[in-house]
């Protein structure tokens, strides 16, 4: 499976933006998929995943009132609509399949991922 994130950007506090994740080489329908991200001298963390059929979704809790996670299996992407934006939202993104077909907030347990998509919130 490669996984291509795009939607990143330069967006001022307060604002939104909305990242995708394409999948190719495989069907994504029988994943679970997540978010995570990486700031500048940070460790890599959970921000959100989805299960295979979307039907249970799992959010870190900075950001569980501010971000949605979905998933259209049928274009083979996952996205992540992010609302409210703080400037310690900034870092890359990364969306990462699961080797199973519901999702927790461990790292371990995701196996593919895309290359990151940066996200730059301004004050």
């Amino acid at each position: 499976v490669q996984l291509q994130a795009s939607g990143g950007g330069l967006v001022q506090a307060g604002g939104s933006l909305r990242l995708s994740c394409a999948a190719s080489g495989h069907t994504i329908s029988s994943y679970g998929l997540g978010w995570f991200r990486q700031a500048p001298g940070k460790e890599r963390e959970f921000v959100a995943g989805i299960s295979w059929n979307g039907g249970n979704t799992y959010y870190a809790d900075p950001m569980k009132d501010r971000f949605t996670i979905s998933r259209d299996n049928a274009k083979n992407t996952v996205y992540l609509q992010m609302n409210s934006l703080k400037p310690e939202d900034t870092a890359v993104y990364y969306c990462a399949t699961s080797k199973f077909l519901k999702v927790r907030p461990i790292e371990a347990e995701y196996d593919y991922w895309g290359q990151g998509t940066q996200v730059t919130v301004s004050s």
